[in-house]
């Protein structure tokens, strides 16, 4: 009976839905019950590390650090803490950006496929054999080889070394002299080399390999026709090298344990005796240092200090018959001596006659002079044209030269003319370099080779992937060896070909001396690059350069990443970069403020913005943020800033004085609290970084560095911008700072989840593995890219 009911009550049920199809939805609805929505997850707490609050005094200043615990390296109990603390911040970071992994791994397979094809270094010849470095596939870390360039004359000047194996001969054309993956199993698991020289008679190379567990940097000489290391010299803490003897003899240099330059050593290879000391400078501000002369006849030995700079030279033929001064001057110079046919050629931003000078010049004087030594000067000063750099061969000087702002490339005939002493360079018949516009940068190459008359350079642009150019000074023809296609590369990623596609890219032209064209693969026609002046606080010009989208140019709309370093007289880097695309193609604007303290102005140029003057450096970047912003260049509230290292300490004091002109930065590695590190380093530092940040013992300088100290800046009870700081157990400046900052911002600035302050621990020596170092920058661009929508 029951199933007859049920039987009838269904067929009722067919009849109504027939007759009044909304019968059966009133029917289900009238049993519904709505799912409540999920209540909203609570923002990530952040860490709050512990305070344990220590007070120093100087110069009658007595302030508290309640995060100095973090640097203790050798309490235990402390760094048990830290680890915890990373751990935690580990995890912070995690959750905070948890909702942008499908665009980090987006936005990692972008930067991955535009990954250029050039795993190798182009080949370098030098004497019989041509030099390279090549990745094999599947390895982290390249392989050094060499082959004998009368056997391979079509490689010198292509692209992507092969194999060494010729498959039409049968024979093995490369010889492999080190490979790093066999070194990164002698060096905890990592290669990470910092000086290699082959010796004159291509027998030998020494190298320096980071032991991680020791700390310092090992010595290692390989014999290149056996392939086995020797067994002397063997030295730990070396920091330089220098063949003599013309590879018989090995100069080298040793730190002492704080990693300060102090002593020099000779070492006769296959010898047993002991290496014998050449110099030995123990006083605490006293660095040594050396090279070769480039056709191997001297050794040039600078000593320099902050009050004084000495150049001494040691003749290579007999390394052991002592030193002669050749060159002193009073206070710390940039100094080069080179050897050239008879004469000693110095290339020094040196005083001159006790008065400043703002730019580089060349001097020279006899090989063979009498005492005392003098120097005259080779070129006439010229405003118009300043000497950048200088390289030497055999047959010619080049110069790189600034001309206005525009990079240039020249060379001179040698040996100059005898008829006169001194000379104006634009009366020697200069040969320059056909270069495309907007060149950032020109840095030489691996210019070996003093006799051959090619050369080898890097043209570096923001609009253009770095073009590697031999530049035959014989005749002034030039061959471009290694350029990145950006859209053949594309090509060949998504249709697996790249030869059938012909570059389409925009490809300005350059005709050599005799009328042959060489293309440049110029990205112009997609991104425009824009050079202003902003006038600084204090009346000064300082240059910020733009590059961005053609398409996804808007007025007043667009989001812009401002670069900053500003420190120790180096050009800041604006050469394009791959991994930047992905912003450059989603409407981000790059900009790059060029202050004072860098470089590319001459010596006052840094001079004004470093130690009491480093207030000059923040203002001039804060002018360029408020330009790109009052010129509706960057929407109003979608700046962010990016610096590395002391670019750290650029960005984040900007930040403390101007916190409502930025919605986010990135801090890589940076230098945030001088105020201690500089009064009590827990790792060593260099004259260089207290020229630069100031010296505490002075108390003028302690003043200024008080101003400027990014923690101890930090304001109260104001909103910050959003903070990504990347650090590394491995770094200069140590990864305390990065976390006390972190701290002490969350500690006394308004709390706002859209605001986050992040540290993110990077992988030790990124730079060595191009896949993780894509990973990294995804984490940084996703990170901005979600700041901006929130």
């Amino acid at each position: 009976m029951r199933h007859f009911l049920t039987a009838l009550r269904h067929k009722k049920r067919c009849l109504l839905r027939r007759l009044n199809p909304s019968f059966s939805i009133r029917l289900a609805s009238a049993h519904y019950k709505p799912h409540k929505p999920p209540p909203p997850q609570a923002p990530p707490t952040p860490p709050k590390p512990p305070q344990k609050p220590a007070t120093f005094t100087l110069h009658d200043h007595t302030w508290e650090d309640p995060y100095s615990w973090m640097s203790n390296l050798n309490d235990k109990v402390a760094m048990r803490h830290m680890d915890v603390y990373m751990e935690q911040e580990e995890k912070y970071t995690e959750a905070v950006l948890a909702d942008t992994d499908r665009l980090q791994s987006k936005l990692q397979s972008e930067m991955a496929s535009r990954m250029s094809s050039h795993l190798s270094t182009p080949p370098f010849r030098w004497g019989p054999w041509l030099y390279y470095r090549r990745v094999e596939e599947g390895k982290q870390y390249p392989v050094l080889c060499r082959r004998l360039a009368s056997l391979n004359e079509e490689f010198i000047s292509h692209k992507s070394p092969t194999g060494g194996f010729d498959f039409i001969s049968g024979k093995r054309i490369e010889q492999k002299l080190i490979d790093y993956n066999q070194e990164a199993e002698r060096f905890g698991g990592y290669a990470y080399e910092e000086v290699s020289e082959v010796s004159p008679d291509h027998r030998f190379i020494a190298y320096t390999m980071y032991d991680k567990d020791n700390d310092f940097f090992k010595l290692c000489v390989r014999d290149l026709n056996l392939g086995s290391l020797c067994s002397k010299p063997q030295a730990d803490w070396v920091c330089n090298v220098a063949w003599a003897k013309g590879g018989q003899a090995l100069l080298y240099v040793v730190t002492d344990q704080k990693k300060k330059p102090y002593r020099i050593y000779c070492s006769m290879l296959g010898s047993k005796d002991e290496d014998m000391i050449l110099l030995e400078e123990p006083e605490e501000n006293v660095h040594v240092n050396i090279r070769h002369t480039k056709d191997f006849k001297f050794v040039t030995v600078y000593v320099f200090s902050t009050t004084y700079s000495k150049v001494f030279l040691i003749n290579a033929a007999d390394p052991l018959s002592g030193l002669t001064l050749v060159w002193e001057c009073e206070a710390c110079a940039h100094c080069i001596i080179e050897h050239h046919q008879g004469y000693l050629y110095l290339f020094t931003n040196a005083n001159k006659e006790g008065n400043s000078v703002n730019y580089h010049y060349i001097l020279r004087s006899p090989l063979h002079s009498s005492s005392p030594r003098k120097w005259e000067n080779v070129f006439i000063d010229d405003n118009d044209l300043v000497i950048e750099d200088v390289d030497f061969c055999d047959s010619h000087l080049v110069l790189i030269v600034k001309e206005g702002e525009r990079f240039r490339l020249c060379s001179v005939a040698l040996p100059l003319p005898r008829n006169k002493d001194v000379f104006h360079l634009k009366e020697l018949g200069l040969h320059f370099l056909p270069l495309p516009e907007s060149v950032s940068q020109i840095s030489p190459g691996p210019n070996y080779d003093f006799y051959s008359p090619i050369m080898r350079f890097t043209i570096s642009s923001p609009v253009m992937p770095d073009a590697v150019v031999d530049y035959d000074l014989s005749n002034g023809k030039f061959e471009i060896i290694q350029q990145q296609n950006l859209l053949q590369e594309r090509t060949r990623v998504l249709y697996g070909t790249a030869s059938s596609v012909g570059p389409t890219m925009d490809k300005k032209s350059s005709s050599n001396k005799d009328g042959e064209s060489y293309s440049w693969n110029d990205l112009s026609e997609f991104y425009g690059c824009e050079s202003h002046e902003v006038v600084s606080s204090d009346g000064v010009k300082v240059g910020l350069t733009i590059v961005y989208s053609h398409k996804r140019k808007k007025e007043g709309e667009n989001p812009g990443l401002l670069h900053g370093h500003g420190a120790y007289g180096e050009l800041l880097d604006k050469k394009w970069c791959n991994e930047s695309k992905s912003l450059l193609d989603r409407g981000w604007i790059l900009a790059y403020a060029d202050v004072r303290g860098g470089g590319g102005r001459g010596k006052k140029w840094h001079e004004d913005g470093r130690s009491i003057k480093k207030h000059n450096s923040i203002n001039d970047y804060i002018s360029c943020a408020k330009f790109l912003i009052n010129n509706k260049i960057i929407h109003q509230n979608k700046l962010a800033g990016w610096g590395y290292s002391a670019g750290g300490l650029l960005i984040a004091s900007a930040i403390n004085f101007s916190p409502q002109l930025f919605r986010a930065a990135i801090l890589k590695v940076p230098f945030l609290d001088p105020s201690n590190t500089l009064v009590h380093p827990i790792l060593p530092l260099t004259p260089a970084d207290y020229e630069e940040f100031g010296y505490p013992g002075d108390i003028d300088d302690f003043k200024a560095i008080r101003r400027f100290c990014p923690y101890e800046n930090i304001q109260n009870g104001v909103l910050y911008p959003a903070v990504l700081v990347s650090s590394s157990f491995n770094t200069r400046f140590g990864v305390w700072e990065a976390a006390k900052w972190v701290a002490r911002v969350r500690e006394r600035t308004i709390y706002d989840p859209n605001h986050p302050i992040l540290l993110n621990l990077t992988t030790n020596l990124v730079e060595e593995n191009r896949y993780l170092q894509c990973k990294e920058s995804a984490l940084e661009a996703a990170f901005l890219l979600k700041i901006m929508d929130s």
